[in-house]
């Protein structure tokens, strides 16, 4: 029997049977469009994490302090007051460090802000004028302090987006931080999302003021330093320029036991694509459970076909189909149903990708290769759970066949 013979063979068995193949394509077709849905938003998801940390900027380095110890115990990274001003002058000499290329040391403390419209609690980092440059942010309304203001120990304030809005304030206006008067004298781009914080909602003024009026304590002692190398190029030597000084102005080149940390943003980043493709690839596998079982019901669909079929089979043999021709016809119905089960899947899969986002906050990014792969993978589902019913139909004695009621 040719190919084609054959192929209108099994599409006439499946069309006889309309229901029981609808049926059987819609596990195909739930299986399919899970698998799309999942790949989908764990795409969307990570593409998501992924910009937010590139948005603090890729060629950012982050040096914090050791740890402190009461009493045998230490206390946590960062706990100790191990950074200055002097490491952070230190860092910004070109002779020192000559490819970073801005430093930014950072004090801060959440304050309550207050202006004539409202008032709002936020972050408040006491800076240089390195932290545009450092954090990769720019100016939209206004200016940015200058070194005069640092060095004058001016009170001005720099606000994001949502802090401003919060306040309901403008360049120019008067707002009171910790009961102290500032000056909004900018206010910056939006960037939405940085890490585990929100990027707009933030005011940046002089680290020389933060020191005065807001931290207090050690006008020498800053509490992180933000570097940013030239280039991601650059990130490297960038690293290990700042970790020779530091280890040198520290007195720990010798000792081998540094009381800092200098953590590459790109770290970060990786760190979370890694974490971010397991978890699409986990959501992925569990939504394949259904295809399998999809596929489970294809075969138990055909078993019941070839048994009551039986004596069509048995004529068929009688007048001279051999096993190889009744091995096809199964397996072409059971590929068929698979395959339009996939398509539709296709069709479901991609209509959840509009709808999804639309009705919900959770993003959906839909690429080809997760599609394709579905599709070939239903089919192959079809034909591997179509073999052991199709086997079974083709070893059928003829004789057996014809009798069977």
């Amino acid at each position: 029997m040719s190919w084609l013979r054959t192929l209108e063979t099994g599409l006439r068995g499946i069309l006889g049977h309309r229901l029981r193949s609808v049926l059987t394509t819609l596990g195909i077709l739930f299986g399919v469009a899970a698998v799309i849905c999942t790949v989908g938003i764990g795409t969307a998801s990570s593409d998501s994490v992924n910009a937010r940390i590139a948005s603090l900027g890729t060629n950012l380095l982050t040096i914090t302090p050791g740890s402190t110890r009461t009493g045998g115990v230490f206390g946590g990274a960062g706990t100790a007051s191990t950074l200055t001003m002097d490491d952070a002058n230190g860092l910004s000499s070109h002779d020192n460090a000559p490819d970073v290329a801005a430093v930014a040391p950072v004090v801060q403390r959440s304050e309550p802000m207050v202006s004539v419209a409202s008032n709002w609690t936020a972050q408040v980092q006491g800076s240089s004028t390195g932290w545009l440059t450092a954090n990769a942010r720019s100016v939209d309304q206004g200016a940015f302090y200058t070194a005069k203001d640092v060095s004058s120990h001016a009170l001005k304030i720099v606000l994001g987006s949502t802090t401003a809005t919060n306040l309901g304030v403008a360049v120019g206006d008067s707002i009171t931080v910790n009961k102290i008067p500032f000056t909004v004298i900018g206010i910056l781009n939006t960037v939405g999302g940085q890490g585990f914080q929100n990027g707009d909602d933030l005011g940046v003024v002089p680290i020389t003021s933060a020191h005065d009026v807001l931290v207090g304590g050690d006008p020498n002692s800053v509490q992180r330093i933000l570097l940013s190398a030239g280039s991601s190029d650059t990130v490297g030597s960038a690293y290990q320029e700042a970790d020779q000084l530091l280890l040198n102005t520290h007195g720990a080149a010798t000792s081998g036991t540094p009381d800092f940390t200098i953590q590459a943003q790109s770290s970060f980043l990786s760190t979370a694509q890694s974490v971010t493709t397991t978890l699409t690839i986990l959501l992925a596998s569990v939504a394949a459970i259904s295809l399998l079982v999809g596929g489970i019901g294809v075969m138990n669909i055909m078993l019941v076909s070839v048994t009551e079929r039986t004596n069509e089979i048995g004529l068929r043999k009688a007048l001279g189909a051999t096993p190889g021709d009744l091995l096809r016809q199964f397996l072409v119905e059971a590929a068929t149903l698979s395959f339009v089960g996939g398509l539709l899947g296709v069709g479901a899969g991609l209509l959840a990708g509009v709808l999804i986002p639309h009705f919900t906050t959770i993003g959906v990014t839909i690429t080809a290769t997760p599609v394709l792969i579905a599709v070939v993978v239903a089919a192959g589902v079809g034909l591997i759970f179509g073999v052991y019913p199709a086997a079974r139909a083709a070893r059928l004695a003829p004789i057996e066949a014809l009798r069977a009621q």
